[in-house]
Protein backbone atom coordinates (compact mmCIF):
# COMPACT_ATOMS: atom_id res chain seq x y z
CA UNK A 1 0.00 0.00 0.00
CA UNK A 2 1.45 3.34 -0.93
CA UNK A 3 1.40 6.90 0.94
CA UNK A 4 -0.78 7.79 -2.49
CA UNK A 5 -2.80 5.36 -2.95
CA UNK A 6 -5.53 2.83 -0.66
CA UNK A 7 -5.09 -0.70 -2.38
CA UNK A 8 -8.28 -3.04 -2.35
CA UNK A 9 -7.78 -6.33 -4.36
CA UNK A 10 -11.20 -7.32 -5.60
CA UNK A 11 -11.10 -10.75 -7.27
CA UNK A 12 -9.40 -9.67 -11.05
CA UNK A 13 -9.57 -6.12 -9.94
CA UNK A 14 -7.35 -3.91 -7.94
CA UNK A 15 -9.06 -0.96 -6.56
CA UNK A 16 -6.55 2.09 -5.80
CA UNK A 17 -8.07 5.11 -4.32
CA UNK A 18 -6.58 8.44 -3.92
CA UNK A 19 -5.89 8.96 -0.30
CA UNK A 20 -5.66 12.29 0.79
CA UNK A 21 -8.61 12.54 -1.64
CA UNK A 22 -10.92 10.60 0.53
CA UNK A 23 -9.56 12.30 3.50
CA UNK A 24 -10.22 15.42 2.34
CA UNK A 25 -13.09 17.79 3.52
CA UNK A 26 -14.25 18.04 0.29
CA UNK A 27 -17.99 19.15 -0.41
CA UNK A 28 -20.13 19.86 -3.39
CA UNK A 29 -20.61 23.80 -3.39
CA UNK A 30 -23.33 24.34 -5.65
CA UNK A 31 -25.88 27.04 -5.17
CA UNK A 32 -23.26 28.12 -2.30
CA UNK A 33 -20.48 30.16 -4.75
CA UNK A 34 -19.75 27.33 -7.22
CA UNK A 35 -18.42 29.07 -10.12
CA UNK A 36 -19.13 26.49 -12.72
CA UNK A 37 -17.71 25.03 -15.66
CA UNK A 38 -18.02 28.51 -18.11
CA UNK A 39 -15.25 30.26 -19.14
CA UNK A 40 -15.89 33.24 -16.50
CA UNK A 41 -17.07 32.41 -13.06
CA UNK A 42 -21.17 32.17 -12.60
CA UNK A 43 -21.95 31.76 -9.58
CA UNK A 44 -25.45 33.43 -9.72
CA UNK A 45 -26.08 30.94 -12.52
CA UNK A 46 -26.30 27.88 -10.34
CA UNK A 47 -25.36 25.68 -13.19
CA UNK A 48 -22.51 23.85 -11.63
CA UNK A 49 -21.34 21.24 -13.88
CA UNK A 50 -24.92 21.21 -15.71
CA UNK A 51 -23.31 24.15 -18.20
CA UNK A 52 -22.75 20.93 -20.73
CA UNK A 53 -25.48 17.87 -21.96
CA UNK A 54 -24.94 15.10 -19.89
CA UNK A 55 -22.73 12.31 -21.43
CA UNK A 56 -24.36 8.58 -21.61
CA UNK A 57 -22.28 5.79 -20.47
CA UNK A 58 -23.89 3.65 -22.37
CA UNK A 59 -27.28 2.62 -24.48
CA UNK A 60 -28.83 0.96 -21.25
CA UNK A 61 -28.02 4.34 -19.73
CA UNK A 62 -29.71 6.65 -22.43
CA UNK A 63 -33.05 4.00 -21.88
CA UNK A 64 -33.31 4.24 -18.41
CA UNK A 65 -32.56 8.12 -18.50
CA UNK A 66 -35.39 8.50 -20.85
CA UNK A 67 -37.93 6.13 -19.23
CA UNK A 68 -37.29 7.97 -16.02
CA UNK A 69 -37.85 10.84 -17.77
CA UNK A 70 -41.09 10.39 -18.89
CA UNK A 71 -42.07 10.43 -15.47
CA UNK A 72 -41.13 13.40 -13.61
CA UNK A 73 -44.26 15.47 -12.46
CA UNK A 74 -44.19 18.49 -14.28
CA UNK A 75 -44.04 21.15 -11.39
CA UNK A 76 -40.31 19.56 -10.90
CA UNK A 77 -39.07 19.89 -14.53
CA UNK A 78 -38.89 23.39 -15.81
CA UNK A 79 -38.22 22.45 -19.10
CA UNK A 80 -40.00 19.57 -19.66
CA UNK A 81 -41.57 21.30 -22.49
CA UNK A 82 -38.49 21.17 -24.49
CA UNK A 83 -38.22 17.30 -25.07
CA UNK A 84 -39.01 16.60 -28.70
CA UNK A 85 -38.48 13.87 -31.58
CA UNK A 86 -34.72 13.17 -29.95
CA UNK A 87 -36.27 12.91 -26.67
CA UNK A 88 -34.04 14.50 -23.92
CA UNK A 89 -31.19 13.92 -26.03
CA UNK A 90 -29.08 16.33 -28.40
CA UNK A 91 -29.60 14.02 -31.55
CA UNK A 92 -30.32 10.32 -32.31
CA UNK A 93 -27.38 9.59 -30.92
CA UNK A 94 -28.73 9.58 -27.80
CA UNK A 95 -25.24 10.17 -26.08
CA UNK A 96 -25.26 13.04 -24.35
CA UNK A 97 -28.68 15.29 -22.94
CA UNK A 98 -29.73 18.40 -24.35
CA UNK A 99 -28.87 21.66 -24.02
CA UNK A 100 -31.34 24.20 -23.05
CA UNK A 101 -30.92 27.71 -23.23
CA UNK A 102 -27.23 27.21 -22.42
CA UNK A 103 -27.66 24.34 -19.46
CA UNK A 104 -28.59 20.61 -19.69
CA UNK A 105 -32.61 20.41 -20.39
CA UNK A 106 -32.74 18.58 -16.78
CA UNK A 107 -31.39 21.78 -15.09
CA UNK A 108 -34.08 23.87 -13.64
CA UNK A 109 -32.91 27.75 -12.61
CA UNK A 110 -33.38 29.86 -10.29
CA UNK A 111 -36.34 31.18 -8.90
CA UNK A 112 -38.37 28.17 -10.87
CA UNK A 113 -40.98 27.33 -8.32
CA UNK A 114 -40.30 23.97 -8.42
CA UNK A 115 -36.64 24.46 -6.84
CA UNK A 116 -33.43 24.91 -8.48
CA UNK A 117 -31.24 21.99 -10.01
CA UNK A 118 -31.69 18.87 -11.30
CA UNK A 119 -35.03 17.82 -12.22
CA UNK A 120 -34.31 14.12 -12.34
CA UNK A 121 -32.71 14.49 -8.74
CA UNK A 122 -35.55 16.48 -7.78
CA UNK A 123 -37.69 13.68 -9.28
CA UNK A 124 -36.11 11.16 -7.15
CA UNK A 125 -36.35 12.91 -3.96
CA UNK A 126 -40.25 13.13 -4.30
CA UNK A 127 -40.07 9.45 -5.29
CA UNK A 128 -38.36 8.72 -2.16
CA UNK A 129 -35.84 6.93 -3.91
CA UNK A 130 -31.93 7.66 -4.29
CA UNK A 131 -30.93 10.12 -6.81
CA UNK A 132 -27.88 7.51 -7.97
CA UNK A 133 -30.69 5.21 -9.31
CA UNK A 134 -32.02 8.41 -11.61
CA UNK A 135 -29.42 10.46 -12.50
CA UNK A 136 -26.39 9.54 -15.83
CA UNK A 137 -23.59 8.48 -13.83
CA UNK A 138 -21.05 11.30 -15.01
CA UNK A 139 -23.35 13.11 -12.64
CA UNK A 140 -23.63 11.46 -9.48
CA UNK A 141 -20.32 10.33 -9.84
CA UNK A 142 -18.54 14.06 -10.17
CA UNK A 143 -15.97 14.66 -8.46
CA UNK A 144 -15.13 10.96 -8.35
CA UNK A 145 -13.44 9.39 -11.49
CA UNK A 146 -12.45 5.82 -12.04
CA UNK A 147 -9.77 4.85 -14.82
CA UNK A 148 -9.58 1.16 -15.93
CA UNK A 149 -6.01 0.13 -16.56
CA UNK A 150 -5.58 -3.62 -17.89
CA UNK A 151 -2.53 -4.91 -16.70
CA UNK A 152 -0.23 -7.61 -18.30
CA UNK A 153 -0.86 -10.03 -15.31
CA UNK A 154 -4.55 -10.24 -15.95
CA UNK A 155 -5.49 -8.04 -12.93
CA UNK A 156 -7.36 -5.04 -14.03
CA UNK A 157 -6.62 -1.70 -11.57
CA UNK A 158 -9.47 0.35 -11.17
CA UNK A 159 -7.99 3.77 -9.93
CA UNK A 160 -10.68 6.10 -7.78
CA UNK A 161 -9.86 9.51 -7.54
CA UNK A 162 -10.70 13.62 -7.75
CA UNK A 163 -11.26 15.05 -11.29
CA UNK A 164 -8.96 17.33 -12.20
CA UNK A 165 -8.66 20.25 -14.86
CA UNK A 166 -7.06 17.85 -17.28
CA UNK A 167 -9.91 15.52 -17.25
CA UNK A 168 -12.34 17.75 -18.83
CA UNK A 169 -9.98 17.76 -21.89
CA UNK A 170 -9.70 20.74 -24.01
CA UNK A 171 -12.59 22.43 -22.48
CA UNK A 172 -10.78 22.22 -19.39
CA UNK A 173 -8.15 25.11 -20.50
CA UNK A 174 -11.00 27.05 -20.46
CA UNK A 175 -13.08 26.80 -17.48
CA UNK A 176 -12.95 29.32 -15.19
CA UNK A 177 -12.66 27.08 -12.31
CA UNK A 178 -12.18 23.56 -11.21
CA UNK A 179 -13.91 22.57 -7.75
CA UNK A 180 -11.11 20.16 -6.79
CA UNK A 181 -8.29 22.61 -7.38
CA UNK A 182 -7.64 25.21 -5.08
CA UNK A 183 -8.87 25.47 -1.34
CA UNK A 184 -12.35 26.72 -1.69
CA UNK A 185 -14.40 23.71 -1.88
CA UNK A 186 -12.80 22.04 0.69
CA UNK A 187 -14.72 23.32 3.63
CA UNK A 188 -16.70 20.46 4.45
CA UNK A 189 -17.25 18.97 7.52
CA UNK A 190 -17.02 15.17 7.23
CA UNK A 191 -13.87 13.72 4.96
CA UNK A 192 -15.34 12.51 1.66
CA UNK A 193 -14.90 8.89 2.81
CA UNK A 194 -18.10 9.50 4.57
CA UNK A 195 -19.93 12.46 2.68
CA UNK A 196 -19.52 10.44 -0.51
CA UNK A 197 -19.95 7.33 0.94
CA UNK A 198 -22.89 6.06 -0.94
CA UNK A 199 -21.24 7.73 -4.53
CA UNK A 200 -18.01 5.42 -3.67
CA UNK A 201 -19.88 2.41 -3.01
CA UNK A 202 -22.50 2.28 -6.01
CA UNK A 203 -18.98 2.44 -8.12
CA UNK A 204 -17.46 -0.44 -5.70
CA UNK A 205 -19.52 -2.55 -4.60
CA UNK A 206 -20.17 -2.92 -0.42
CA UNK A 207 -17.74 -5.72 0.07
CA UNK A 208 -14.80 -3.26 -1.74
CA UNK A 209 -16.61 0.06 -0.05
CA UNK A 210 -16.36 -1.77 3.97
CA UNK A 211 -12.49 -3.01 3.24
CA UNK A 212 -11.81 0.61 2.03
CA UNK A 213 -13.35 2.08 5.28
CA UNK A 214 -11.07 -0.47 7.75
CA UNK A 215 -8.01 0.02 5.57
CA UNK A 216 -8.12 3.65 5.60
CA UNK A 217 -8.50 3.19 9.50
CA UNK A 218 -5.24 1.52 9.69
Amino acid sequence: MSDEYVEVPDHDTLWRFERSFLQSNWTCTWGRGCKGILDHPAPELQQGCCSVGAEMADVEEAMTVSALAATVPVHLWQFHDRVDADDVFKDDTRTNTKVVDGACIFLNRPGFAGGPGCALHLAAQHAGESPIDWKPSVCWQLPIRVEWAMQPDGIEHATVRRWSRADWGDEGETMAWCCTEGTEAYVGDTPVLESLAEELSAITGQAVFVQLRRRLGE
